[in-house]
């Protein structure tokens, strides 16, 4: 049982994810910079993007066509993202849609996805996917919010980053993500450095105190205001 456990760790220290999309070249700066670009270095997570149109079946590398029933715009056709995610699928990954009719995006779907050891986003563009994709292929859709962008590019991004941080050793500092806004039910407190005064703004006497319990409370008690006052749809949940 000791040594299945230490296989298992072994095989979590790297995550993998792959994007199809068929603009790629909207990554490569995202993936190349900042915690993401150290996440790789540190080995704790591996990014693929898949160029969709390198699945397409004519020499004009078509991934869309028009939706049956008629009505505006254009729907990605099925053949490309089936061979495209099966090309990169393996056992037990999740197969993400980015789509406005997803689940809303939430701290606790990043905990989830991080637990997860390769994640496949798929990105569409125009109307959407074809549903058979949807029904065949997809694990999760997930939406980043309640307004269209012109594919799931950035979305996907978005959701990668929230979720590749969240991985042990990628932040630096153990504990680093526990007290963030979402990640007790409540946004973060306000947060100071020095210097001590600025412009007529002084930092909170109980920051300076040196009373741990003391500063604990104030930040309980900013936590719970600010929650109240910007997002008291998280205090009913």
């Amino acid at each position: 049982m000791k040594r299945q456990k230490r296989l298992r760790k072994c095989r979590r220290q790297r995550m993998r994810i792959d994007i199809i999309t068929i603009f790629p070249g909207m990554l490569q700066g995202f993936l190349q910079e900042s915690m993401l670009k150290r996440a790789v270095e540190r080995g704790k997570v591996t990014f693929n993007t898949v160029d969709l149109r390198d699945f397409a079946c004519d020499v004009h590398r078509t991934t869309d066509d028009r939706p049956y029933g008629g009505g505006p715009g254009m729907v990605m056709k099925p053949e490309p993202l089936f061979e495209a995610v099966e090309s990169v699928r393996t056992d037990g990954c999740r197969v993400v849609l980015m789509t406005p009719q997803g689940i809303p995006f939430r701290q606790s779907t990043a905990a989830t996805l991080a637990e997860t050891e390769h994640i496949v986003f798929v990105c569409g563009h125009y109307e959407g996917v074809d549903e058979r994709v949807r029904q065949a292929l997809v694990t999760d859709e997930i939406s980043i919010g309640d307004y269209i962008l012109t594919n799931g590019v950035l979305p996907a991004a978005v959701v990668a980053d929230a979720v590749v941080r969240l991985l042990p050793g990628v932040l630096g500092g153990e504990g680093a993500t526990e007290e963030e806004s979402f990640s007790q039910g409540l946004l973060e407190y306000p947060q100071y450095t020095r210097p001590a005064e600025y412009r007529g703004m002084r930092v909170p006497d109980v920051l300076s105190s040196g009373n741990h319990q003391a500063v604990e409370a104030w930040r309980q008690e900013q936590s719970e205001t600010r929650t109240r006052e910007r997002r008291p749809d998280l205090l009913e949940e």
